[in-house]
């Protein structure tokens, strides 16, 4: 499958793009974090610490545990806070 991967804040910086597409055989988001960290050390830095990581599948927020089934965009980023 390809996706559209988006990455956000320190995300981004760490690995040094703000998005990429990429051609995957993950099965649910925790996959495609395994493959991405894989490929080189800036996405095994940006994704070293998953309590730290957050996650949405077609713009809908959802845990690292969520199938990819037709998914078209991946996005991850930071915890958000507000005020």
């Amino acid at each position: 499958m390809t996706l559209d991967v988006l990455y956000f804040a320190w995300l981004r910086e760490r690995i040094g793009l703000p998005r990429e597409t990429v051609q995957t055989q993950a099965v649910t988001v925790r996959d495609l974090v395994a493959e991405l960290s894989a490929r080189d050390d800036w996405h095994a830095a940006a994704f070293a610490d998953l309590g730290a990581v957050r996650c949405a599948v077609d713009q809908v927020l959802t845990d690292l545990d969520a199938p990819l089934g037709e998914a078209r965009e991946v996005a991850f980023f930071p915890p958000m806070t507000g005020g």
